[in-house]
Order: C-alpha cells, then structure tokens, then sequence
C-alpha cells in the first residue's frame, strides 16, 4: 500500500496538498471550455425512459459529495428512487401539493412570473425519468446510541452539493430538474427517512426527450452580477 505524506498537527493527520497546476494561458483555456459547457446546462421538463447506468448516477452523487460542508461534516443523504411504484407515488404526493400551490399558496405575482416557463401542477416527469434524486439535509447527525450531533452551515453545504452533483450530471451528458413541491414533508414519509433528515431538493434525472423544449430566456450577463473591487 502506498504510503502518505502524513503530518501531525494539534493531534490530528494533515496531508500534503498538490493540486494540478497549469500554465496562465492553459487555465484560460480550461475556464473558457467550463463555461460553454455550463452555459449549454438546462432544466428541462421532458425526458425519456431511455435507461441510465446507475454507476453514472453514483458518480455524480460522490462527485457532490466532494463539495466543501461545515466542520467537513457533510450533513446529506442523496436517495435515489428507481423504482417505478415508488416514483408514481411520489408524483401522486406532489401533484397534490402542487395543484394547492398552484390554486391557492402562490401569489399573482408569482403565477405571472411562471408564466413564462408554461408550468402547473401536472408532473409527469416524476415517472417518466428513470431516476429520482431526493436530496435530504441533515438537522443534525444521529450515533448508533441516538446521542445528537451538531452540523454546521447546513444549507450552505447542501446547496453546494447540490450545485456540484448537477455539474456532474451535466457533464455526463444527462439532464435534470431542480424541483421543490412545498411542502416537502411527504418524502420524508414515503422514504421512510429519519428524523434528523429534512427534504431539501427533488431532481429526476435522465436524457432530455427528443421533442423537449425549453423557454427562449438567457442567463444575466457578467455585468449584472459581478461587483468587482
């Protein structure tokens, strides 16, 4: 086996860092490549059953896991539904929260804004793609005994992960959806999760139906959201 650069700190196994490193116009280069392909990521809400290998899906979701978390604590759980009964209940589940958003939570100002996109409560796509990726934050951890561990900045690293795993999918050549029926609770039910875990994002995943279509919108440009100092 090979060994490691090991160096002991206050107590605790530190190890050499080497990251790759690239030459100034290489690095252009690669920034450049990154962001077209990025720039071509969409959601969509039309997929094909077209299947997808799961050791895709697993990589993607270590890829995630690779994002930075408070205290290194990595407070998700990624459960992933393939099921074809399990997903036809969580579409069941949803549309009934959304049909209420859709009638009675959403505000005029919300509906006009969707408008655009051509949404409503109808969600088929939650049984069409192949996989389901239900990502779950962690309050906090629980130990075989049930003793109570905190976690920190819990949204923020979820949110991250969550950002890595849909650069991942897209880079795999695979297409999702960020979808959030509120309230969530009923994932928790159907799932079958622990208490310490809360529904953060719903995401089907596949290939993009060959007659999907998205809305003709473009991204802000860099003026708009940059304030350099």
């Amino acid at each position: 086996m090979e060994s490691k650069d090991v160096q002991w700190v206050g107590g605790y196994p530190f190890l050499a860092y080497q990251p790759d490193v690239y030459a100034p116009d290489e690095m252009k280069k690669r920034s450049h490549e990154y962001l077209s392909l990025l720039q071509k990521r969409r959601s969509i809400r039309e997929f094909s059953d077209e299947p997808v290998s799961i050791e895709i899906i697993h990589n993607c979701i270590l890829a995630a896991s690779s994002a930075p978390s408070g205290a290194n604590k990595q407070p998700y759980t990624f459960c992933v539904v393939a099921d074809p009964m399990m997903k036809a209940q969580i579409r069941e589940a949803a549309e009934k929260e959304e049909y209420e958003s859709y009638t009675h939570r959403m505000s005029e100002e919300w509906l006009a804004d969707l408008k655009a996109f051509q949404t409503d409560w109808h969600k088929p796509f939650l049984e069409i793609a192949p996989y389901i990726i239900v990502v779950f934050k962690k309050a906090y951890d629980l130990t075989e005994d049930g003793t109570k561990k905190n976690n920190y900045y819990v949204a923020e690293s979820v949110g991250l992960a969550c950002g890595f795993l849909l650069a991942a999918l897209h880079y795999s050549g695979l297409s999702a959806l960020t979808h959030t029926p509120s309230p969530m609770n009923f994932l928790t039910a159907l799932l079958k999760r622990p208490e310490n875990e809360r529904p953060f994002l719903l995401i089907p995943v596949g290939h993009a139906s060959p007659d999907a279509r998205v809305p003709d919108q473009s991204r802000k440009k860099l003026e708009e959201i940059l304030v350099q100092y």
